[in-house]
Parts: C-alpha cells; sequence; structure tokens
C-alpha cells in the first residue's frame, strides 16, 4: 500500500460490506411484496425482522417459511413515530443490528377526489403522508443512525411506485406520497454516502399480489395486463430480486436510484 502523502493523515480503514450474513430489517412483510422480500434475503443468508402493523397470523406465515435461522417477527404501527423509533431499537437488538433497511410499509386506500367527501379524503392524506412517507423517513433515520455509529456502511431500499411518475387518478395520495419516497430517499443518498451508506428506491408497476388478485380477473385484468408489451403483470419474487440487488455491496454506485420495473408499462423521459 503506498505511502500517505507527507502532512497528509492516512485514510480509515473501512471494512467491507457484507454479501451475506446481514441484519435486515424488511417493514410490513406480512404478505405480497414484503413477504417476498423478507424470502430472498432469507435465501440469501440474512436474518430478517419481518415487520407487522396488525396482520399478526400472516406475518407469522412470513416468519414460518423463511429458510435459514435467527429470524423474528415484530410489531409496530408506523404512522406514530415513538413505534417506529422502537422498531427499529428491537430490530437491533434481536439480530445484534440492521445493516439493510427495506421501507415496504404502506397503505394504498381509494379516495377519487370526485367522489370522496372532505372528512375522509382529510383523513385518506393523513393517514398516507403518516404511513408511506414518515414512517418511512423515521425508520431510515433510526437505522441510518445505528450504521453510522457502526461504521460499517449499509443499505436502505424504499419501494416506490410508478404511480408516482404516471399519477393514480383513484389514490392521489399513495402517488404522491410515492413521489416524496423517491425524493427523500435521493437526499438520504447524497446526505449518507460518506458514511457508505447506499440509499435507493425502486418504481414497481402492478404487481400480483393477494391484496390486489381481485382486479387481476375479468376485463379489469385483461386492461391491467394490457399495460405492458409482455401482456401481464409483474410476480413479487421480480421486484424482490431487484431489491436483493440493490442491497448488495455491488450496488453501492447505484445509490440515488429510482429502479423502474414495470415491464415497460411507462416510460419515464
Amino acid at each position: 500500500m503506498a505511502e500517505p502523502a507527507r502532512g497528509q493523515p492516512a485514510a480509515a480503514e473501512q471494512p467491507p460490506f457484507p454479501r451475506t450474513g446481514r441484519r435486515v430489517l424488511v417493514s410490513g412483510a406480512s404478505r405480497g411484496l414484503g413477504r417476498a422480500v423478507a424470502q430472498v434475503f432469507a435465501d440469501n443468508g440474512d436474518q430478517v425482522a419481518v415487520h407487522y402493523g396488525s396482520r399478526r397470523e400472516e406475518a407469522g406465515a412470513t416468519l414460518a417459511a423463511l429458510s435459514g435461522g435467527g429470524h423474528v417477527l415484530l410489531q409496530a404501527d408506523l404512522s406514530d413515530p415513538a413505534q417506529a423509533a422502537e422498531l427499529v431499537a428491537a430490530a437491533e437488538a434481536a439480530l445484534g443490528g440492521v445493516d439493510v433497511l427495506v421501507n415496504n410499509a404502506a397503505v394504498n386506500t381509494p379516495h377519487p377526489p370526485a367522489d370522496t367527501g372532505f372528512a375522509d379524503w382529510v383523513d385518506g392524506w393523513q393517514r398516507h403522508v403518516e404511513v408511506n412517507l414518515l414512517g418511512t423517513a423515521h425508520l431510515s433515520h433510526q437505522a441510518a443512525r445505528r450504521m453510522v455509529a457502526r461504521g460499517s456502511g449499509g443499505r436502505i431500499v424504499n419501494i416506490g411506485s410508478r404511480g408516482a411518475f404516471r399519477g393514480e387518478p383513484d389514490h392521489p395520495a399513495y402517488a404522491a406520497t410515492k413521489a416524496a419516497v423517491h425524493a427523500l430517499g435521493q437526499s438520504l443518498a447524497v446526505a449518507l454516502a460518506p458514511h457508505r451508506i447506499a440509499v435507493s428506491s425502486v418504481a414497481p408497476g402492478f404487481i400480483d399480489t393477494d391484496r390486489v388478485a381481485h382486479r387481476l380477473v375479468g376485463a379489469e385484468g385483461e386492461a391491467i395486463r394490457a399495460q405492458s408489451p409482455y401482456g401481464r403483470v409483474a410476480e413479487p419474487e421480480e421486484i424482490a430480486a431487484a431489491v436483493l440487488w440493490l442491497a448488495s455491496p455491488e450496488a453501492e454506485w447505484s445509490s440515488g436510484t429510482v429502479l423502474d420495473l414495470n415491464g415497460a408499462s411507462y416510460l419515464r423521459t
């Protein structure tokens, strides 16, 4: 190794970011995409903290299906900042640290402006902001502070949405909060890069999950699949594979990216 220039301090050695055996917190992992993300990390040899808000039974099924050992089930209402902070602390205590945070938890209830009364409109917006945006921000802050203190780097991957770019007429608060999540991720990417913490986001299109299975039948299902030239929608495992890569050591230079995962159903310029 070359000696440092005279008068210049030697650069501090940074421990490598591991490929496996990491401690991973996945929010909103009781079913759907969150479950697939938890599974792909477990299959990679990582330990996973499976978070859920209210779906205890489904979250338990996620935990039971994970390969390997050392996984843990944790509950928190992410609309409450104190519970968000407690979730990260609990994951750190249970796993011995948090190397990777995947911000997947979100609410998405319809509230078309022409058909929604003002009280329901206000409630819907508050709930979306509290969970989708502020919950993500609070978890990211608490995880990042611990990663910085440990000094070994880390990864934060946010689950955004295609709707942040193309609009969601029946779910405007969902689209708006996901756009904010993309912006948050890019701000954190710049702020945390000196600490070797890479932050990125994925922007999926329609995903075939239990929550939306009823929309994939009949004429509506045909129209949704026709949005992509592949004539189908994504499988949760396809999105989870991208999340796993963004959390890898090799993906550090992708920090700040918003990765479109929509089967060419919407092309940004």
